[in-house]
Order: structure tokens, then C-alpha cells, then sequence
């Protein structure tokens, strides 16, 4: 017996020194990836850790290194913790919102005819292919406090939808979400329609209601299709900032729908505070890779692979 497992333990050995290794392929996109990336990166890192400000731009003053000085400085701002707790806040509710809706209306693909799936599929990808700053200037629109459609439908006239904080917030959420939930849809459309019919068909079989099928079959077989679609709404949900620039005109009313990404921009360019600007673009970096990273343990703990 013992011989027998070790023959057999040298052929799986053998056979996986013949197969190329799964890193291989990802050569050719880091090949191209990684200078694109790495080296903006690698600028951001090292401003982060200089006092740069317009007098170093335009060359008037050389560059002093300050070490953690600009992390110090925003760690030590009640401000940035403040826009902090409200940009994972806005995220969160973000991610559940886009996979909620694309996860719902994946659904709804597999039960309507080919007619309303066509008509939902251009529907979507028309939001998904829509400009950031074009979708959101329409929506403006559409709730604007004197011609917006919105007002006139709801008979809300003269109402601003843009004043105070979580209206705003629901109202650039909703755009957010438009724009994002065609990619969960599409993604999760792919993988219902990779499960095996016999599977769904013996559930009902077995009396399952749709409900049931849906939370016990569906979703734990599309596990890893799921914890990419929210890795990546995390990502984009996080960092969010075209919409929220442009909606709120910077932030909103005395900045009260500041998120983290338009406050790295203001002390930026605003203040022409580059090297804070900097660290609070590598703050944010760091968060989304240990968030990323967490999920993906937790993932591994219960078995599953992307």
C-alpha cells in the first residue's frame, strides 16, 4: 500500500512539472501592467514622504524630506478621519445597493423571454458605456430644483436635492449604482446560465420554492464569481470621485459630502499640498489592498477559489 501511494504521489508530481505554471500566464499582462502602474505608484510613495508644494513645482524652493511627517499631519486631522468613516459608509451602502440590483435582475434574465432580456441587456450596457461626468450631468438634471423631471413628476416643486447631506448622498448613490450594476448583472447572468439545468430541475423536484433554489443552489456555486464582482465594486465604490465632484460641486454644501478621493484632490491641487494629497492617496491604496486581501482569506478559510 505504501508503495503504491508513493508511485502514485510521483506520477501527480511528474505530471505537474510537465503542465506550465498558473503564473506564467499572467506574464504578458504584467509585462504590461506592472511599468503602467508601478511607477506611478512608486511617485505617489515618494512624494508622500516630501513637503512638496507649488513653491517645490515651480522650483523656487528644493524639496525637504519630512518622512511620515505628511502621514502624521492627516492622521492627526479630525477631518480626515471624519471624511474617512463617511467614505466607508457611502461604499458599503454602495456595494450592497449594485449587487443587489445586478444580482436581482440577473435573475430576472433567466425568467423573461428573449425579447425583454434584449431589451433589459441594451438597457444596461447603454449605463455601463455612458461617461462618468455625462451620466452624471443628465441625472442633475433630471433632479434639478426648477426643470429637473423629477420634481415635476413627484409635484415637488422648487425642491433641492442637493442640500442637505443624505439626500445628496441617496441621489449620487443612485447614479453610482446606475452606472455599476451592469457589470454584477452580466457577470452573475453568465454564471446562473453555466449551472446545469438538471440541477435547478431536481430542486424543484424536491419542492424548493425559487427563493430556496436561489440562496442554496445559486449562490453558493457562484461564490467566486460573486467575490470578484464585489472586490471590484469595493475597489471602484471606494475611490469614488467623478460623480460626487460633479453632482455636489466639490463636495456639497461646506464640504458635507466629502469622500476620500475628492478631499485627496482638494488638499492637492486645492491647497497645492501635494505631498498630504499623496499620502492620502497611499492611505487609500493601502486600505483597498487589505480589504481586498482580508476577502480573499476569508474566502480560502471556506474553501473557495477565484
Amino acid at each position: 500500500m505504501t508503495a503504491v501511494a508513493l508511485t502514485g504521489r510521483h506520477v501527480r508530481a511528474r505530471a505537474r512539472r510537465g503542465r506550465p505554471r498558473p503564473w506564467l500566464y499572467l506574464l504578458p499582462a504584467a509585462a504590461v501592467l506592472v511599468p503602467m502602474f508601478g511607477y506611478p505608484v512608486y511617485m505617489l510613495g515618494l512624494l508622500s514622504v516630501f513637503d512638496y508644494r507649488q513653491a517645490q513645482v515651480s522650483g523656487g524652493q528644493p524639496s525637504t524630506f519630512v518622512g511620515f511627517g505628511n502621514y502624521a499631519a492627516i492622521f492627526g486631522d479630525a477631518r480626515f478621519w471624519e471624511v474617512l468613516a463617511q467614505t466607508v459608509g457611502f461604499a458599503t451602502a454602495l456595494v450592497v445597493a449594485t449587487l443587489a440590483v445586478g444580482a436581482a435582475l440577473a435573475v430576472l434574465l433567466t425568467r423573461v423571454g428573449p425579447v425583454p432580456r434584449t431589451a433589459l441587456s441594451l438597457a444596461a450596457l447603454g449605463a455601463w458605456a455612458a461617461p462618468a461626468m455625462t451620466g452624471s450631468t443628465v441625472w442633475m438634471f433630471l433632479f434639478d430644483a426648477d426643470l429637473g423631471l423629477v420634481n415635476q413628476v413627484l409635484g415637488l416643486d422648487g425642491f433641492n436635492w442637493f442640500y442637505d447631506r443624505w439626500v445628496t448622498f441617496g441621489v449620487v448613490g443612485a447614479t453610482i449604482v446606475w452606472h455599476s450594476f451592469p457589470l454584477v448583472m452580466v457577470t452573475l447572468y453568465a454564471g446562473i446560465q453555466a449551472i446545469p439545468g438538471s440541477v435547478l430541475e431536481a430542486a424543484g423536484i424536491d419542492g424548493a420554492s425559487a427563493w430556496q433554489s436561489f440562496w442554496k443552489i445559486i449562490v453558493p456555486m457562484l461564490r467566486p464569481l460573486i467575490a470578484i464582482v464585489v472586490i471590484q465594486s469595493v475597489i471602484w465604490d471606494f475611490k469614488v470621485f467623478t460623480q460626487i465632484y460633479v453632482m455636489t460641486n466639490g463636495g456639497g454644501v461646506a464640504g458635507q459630502n466629502t469622500v476620500l478621493n475628492v478631499y485627496a484632490y482638494q488638499t492637492a491641487f486645492g491647497s497645492s499640498e501635494y505631498g498630504l494629497g499623496s499620502a492620502i492617496a497611499v492611505v487609500m491604496t493601502l486600505i483597498l489592498l487589505a480589504v481586498t486581501l482580508l476577502y480573499i482569506r476569508a474566502l480560502h478559510r471556506g474553501g473557495e477559489r477565484l
